[in-house]
């Protein structure tokens, strides 16, 4: 019996790294995108992480980075993960990957072709996230997508070795929902919060529901790394 992989994202003040690192999530989430609501800037980030000291992987959150803004990001904070969330193609991840010799999850928007992007981004990244398609939005959006299709992206994913999250309109109210169709992990900003900021509460029973879920379900064997 395995826990899912939890990703608290999102995180956008000190007090929010605080609440998501005291919990058992396996990541924690930055968004380093201009322009959205949960932007924050490298440095600012950086400096939570050295008072917070957390021991979960590190993510940061990007739209088609130009190398000289990872760079920046990478200087003030030690991401473990980047995760590419706009229309990079596998050139531009490559040059990334080879870069800054980081692993790079890339974020596929749920559609009919999902599984066929997917394909396309074989042996060039580490892990995807499945997210729902909104007009407009990259993510972020708390709007969830049809999670039947959650297995055959699951799928596809462990055919290439790579773990596989699910993102979009997720809390702690309907995670069991979500995890019923076996992801290999969740993805979470707006499902963790209240009031545009982390609530400690929502955290602490999303977390207990997953682990519950994850000692008592046997769920398929993964291979993935």
């Amino acid at each position: 019996m395995t826990t899912p992989l939890v990703k608290l994202c999102g995180n956008r003040s000190l007090q929010d790294l605080k609440y998501s690192s005291e919990s058992s999530a396996t990541h924690l989430g930055f968004i380093f995108v201009k322009g959205t609501k949960r932007y924050v800037r490298p440095e600012r980030a950086g400096r939570w992480v050295s008072d917070v000291e957390p021991s979960q992987k590190l993510v940061g959150v990007f739209i088609e980075p130009t190398l000289e803004e990872l760079e920046i990001a990478l200087h003030y904070i030690p991401l473990d993960i980047i995760q590419l969330h706009g229309n990079e193609t596998v050139s531009e991840v490559l040059k990334i990957k080879e870069s800054f010799d980081i692993p790079v999850w890339k974020v596929i928007h749920h559609a009919d072709f999902g599984i066929d992007y997917m394909r396309l981004f074989q042996g060039a990244v580490e892990g995807f996230v499945i997210d729902s398609k909104v007009a407009g939005a990259y993510g972020g959006t708390g709007v969830k997508f049809d999670w039947e299709a959650i297995p055959a992206y699951t799928r596809e994913a462990e055919k290439q070795g790579v773990p596989c999250l699910v993102a979009g309109g997720i809390n702690h109210i309907n995670v069991t929902d979500v995890l019923d169709h076996y992801p290999h992990g969740i993805d979470l900003s707006s499902g963790t919060e209240t009031e545009d900021a982390k609530d400690r509460k929502k955290i602490e029973v999303l977390m207990r529901e997953v682990e519950r879920y994850g000692a008592s379900v046997s769920r398929p064997e993964r291979a993935i790394r």
